[in-house]
């Protein structure tokens, strides 16, 4: 694999392909002003990002789109330069919603197309505009979940031209086979993305998307955010690791740098999310150096099998994830 700066694509099994590194947008709305994510996407791309990874409910991406096209009337890039994903959220697995959810986030982009969509938990809640449905009494409002018909919605999406490649996001083995195995499937999902990093590694779900052409993509790929509402805040902190940082001091770089770089040479794409303008360079500085394969083994060896991002207040849906080995 010779990545670089300038040319860090990697092939997707429908023909097109993916940058190895992008930038994730997902912010804490309650502590982030207006203005950052733009600010934070169009520095990103003038250090030399092409995938942006976003969602409709990040309540974001018209910044995003916003930073994209002041990039491309600016000659800085052109549309087919960027790679941009975006997602399906739970309360829109319905057949009949998936297309009209997707022209949304086309027309708050004011993209013609989006270069990645995916299916973002397959856990089905209930179908509106509420995106955390519950009951009067706070308990969840779930809703029967039929992933090959949400499937089937978005590869005619797919044939309409709107968005170049489909894939998924937190699903377990048997939840792809499900696709995979689907009667009639016109379009394999490309990717998963899912958590994966030194402290959770996720080897046995790698190899079994290797077997069948699918990217891994990494979320929380340096750890993640210390959300106690979402985030299992019990792990240590990832890039306090010893190891971690003494790799760093050896190749001269940091921790982030050597918990990014490991990923990449597994063939796994990573998303860190950051607004901040150093780490957002610090992030995309890791095409300069290579990890030894010793090195890369005494990394994996760190795997703890222990999630940040647990979901556990959706652990009793019958389609959560997470309580399969993988």
């Amino acid at each position: 694999m010779d990545l670089s700066a300038a040319d860090h694509r990697i092939p997707l099994s429908d023909g097109n392909s993916i940058p190895v590194i992008g930038i994730g947008t997902y912010s804490e709305p309650k502590i982030t002003s207006k203005g950052d994510c733009l600010t934070a996407v169009k520095l990103a791309i003038d250090t030399g990002y092409r995938h942006i990874d976003g969602a409709y409910i990040y309540k974001n991406e018209h910044e995003v789109g916003e930073a994209i096209r002041e990039k491309i009337a600016e000659g800085k890039v052109r549309r087919e330069d960027i790679f941009y994903c975006g997602k399906l959220w739970a309360t829109k697995l319905d057949p009949e919603w998936v297309r009209p959810t997707l022209e949304k986030t086309l027309s708050v982009l004011q993209l013609d197309y989006v270069d990645l969509y995916i299916i973002e938990v397959p856990m089905a809640f209930k179908p509106g505009d509420e995106v955390y449905p519950r009951d009067e009494n706070g308990r969840w409002l779930y809703h029967k979940t039929n992933l090959c018909a949400t499937w089937e919605a978005l590869e005619a999406c797919k044939d309409a031209g709107l968005v170049k490649s489909l894939g998924v996001s937190n699903f377990n083995r048997r939840q792809l086979e499900l696709i995979l195995n689907k009667p009639g499937l016109k379009h394999k999902p490309v990717s998963n993305q899912v958590e994966c990093h030194p402290y959770f590694t996720q080897t046995k779900l790698l190899k079994f998307c290797q077997q069948h052409d699918i990217v891994l993509i990494a979320y929380s790929p340096l750890g993640t955010s210390r959300n106690p509402f979402w985030v299992n805040t019990s792990t240590p902190p990832l890039l306090k690791d010893a190891l971690l940082n003494s790799l760093g001091k050896k190749y001269n770089k940091t921790a982030a740098q050597v918990v990014l770089r490991f990923n990449i040479q597994r063939g796994v794409v990573v998303i860190p999310k950051s607004f901040n303008p150093e780490r957002i360079k610090e992030n995309f500085q890791v095409f300069d150096f290579s990890l030894t394969e010793d090195d890369m083994n005494k990394i994996e060896a760190l795997n703890k099998n222990t999630r940040f991002v647990e979901l556990l207040m959706w652990c009793d849906h019958p389609e959560y994830p997470f309580h399969e080995e993988y």
